[in-house]
């Protein structure tokens, strides 16, 4: 699958170049630019919690897990504040008093929540235009508080009981609830904290890329501090793979124009959010990167799906088919069930607030 996906990206890719080459006449070429335009961004936004991953996960493994194991939950969800490749499926698994909980923390969890915490929203409040950015925050919210309903789907699917899971899950349920009450009494306010949990959050990402700096340019090695040469190396990979993704997506944009209509109509969309589910589920910066070119009904509902929706056909299933087969299925089944859970949420919502 992920092979199959490199080659159209590829083609994707000299599709763009030829087409900047000629001087961007059917607007492909336009896509392959941008996608090096973002990577100052995506480094400002990542390279910083590469940066610090090893010393979080030490602050993480003494603190948060003991506190976790009190609280009756497994210490594995630690593990799931990380991305699954970004080090959360191995933190999981070290972690784990038990290692099937282990491997759901660190595949299911870690690939929503902790994708979330660690790439979506750092990275997506970096690239995206800033009149977009309460749509986005307002969508986060949205899918964060849906993303449960996807951790149910998988975990009954890895064998676990409803009591089992409502039991190691009450830690993320309790924040899920909190949301939907701060969303439904002051929304505003709940936005507005959300900015500041951001704004937060960057500074963490900017102090690990100051402290990545210094250490390079002073020839100093730490083992609590990753490379900053290593980070910037997954960073430009990513900005690499969307000189491919994001022609792509304008060509699958133009190839289902008449189904994405339809579709469109059917949920209000816009055309742009609608081909957005789709690329959102193999790759998240391109949908992101579609974003000002939707309404603001589908900048919501987009951003609220990518929450759990995030490259799923691509990195997550890829890495999860490598460390853990079994829980593909799972896997799926989790982040398709949080994703469309968002959207519906969202449309309602919108559809109510209309009315």
């Amino acid at each position: 699958m992920n092979r199959i996906i490199m080659l159209f990206f590829a083609a994707a890719a000299v599709l763009g170049g030829l087409d900047c080459i000629a001087g961007n006449r059917k607007g492909y070429g336009e896509r392959f630019e941008e996608a090096f335009r973002l990577l100052g961004p995506t480094a400002l936004s990542m390279a910083g919690m590469i940066c610090l991953a090893p010393a979080l996960s030490l602050l993480l493994e003494r603190l948060l897990a003991p506190a976790l194991r009190l609280l009756g939950t497994d210490p594995a969800l630690a593990g799931g504040f990380f991305a699954i490749d970004m080090g959360g499926y191995p933190l999981a698994v070290q972690l784990s008093d038990l290692p099937e909980w282990g491997g759901y923390f660190g595949i299911i969890v870690a690939a929503v929540f902790g994708c979330t915490l660690t790439f979506t929203l750092p990275v997506g409040i970096g690239v995206i235009e800033e009149k977009d950015s309460g749509y986005f925050l307002k969508g986060m919210i949205l899918g964060l508080i849906t993303m449960p309903a996807g951790f149910l789907a998988g975990g009954l699917l890895c064998g676990f009981t409803v009591p089992q899971l409502l039991q190691k899950l009450a830690l993320l349920l309790f924040c899920a609830l909190l949301l939907i009450f701060g969303l439904w009494r002051c929304p505003a306010r709940m936005i507005s904290a959300f900015r500041l949990f951001v704004r937060a959050l960057r500074a963490f990402i900017t102090l690990g890329l100051t402290v990545g700096a210094v250490l390079y340019l002073l020839e100093l090695e730490s083992p609590f501090v990753t490379p900053v040469m290593e980070a910037m190396q997954t960073v430009s990979s990513i900005c690499v793979v969307m000189l491919g993704s994001l022609p792509a997506a304008l060509f699958l944009q133009r190839l289902l124009r008449v189904p994405l209509k339809k579709a469109g109509r059917l949920l209000r969309l816009d055309e742009a959010a609608v081909a957005a589910i789709l690329i959102g589920t193999v790759s998240v910066l391109p949908a992101l990167a579609m974003l000002k070119d939707m309404t603001p009904r589908g900048r919501t509902a987009i951003s609220a799906y990518l929450v759990s929706a995030a490259s799923l056909m691509g990195a997550h299933i890829a890495f999860t088919m490598g460390v853990s087969p079994d829980l593909t299925g799972p896997l799926i089944a989790a982040k398709l069930t949080g994703a469309f859970s968002a959207l519906a949420v969202s449309l309602w919502l919108d559809s109510r607030r209309a009315d």
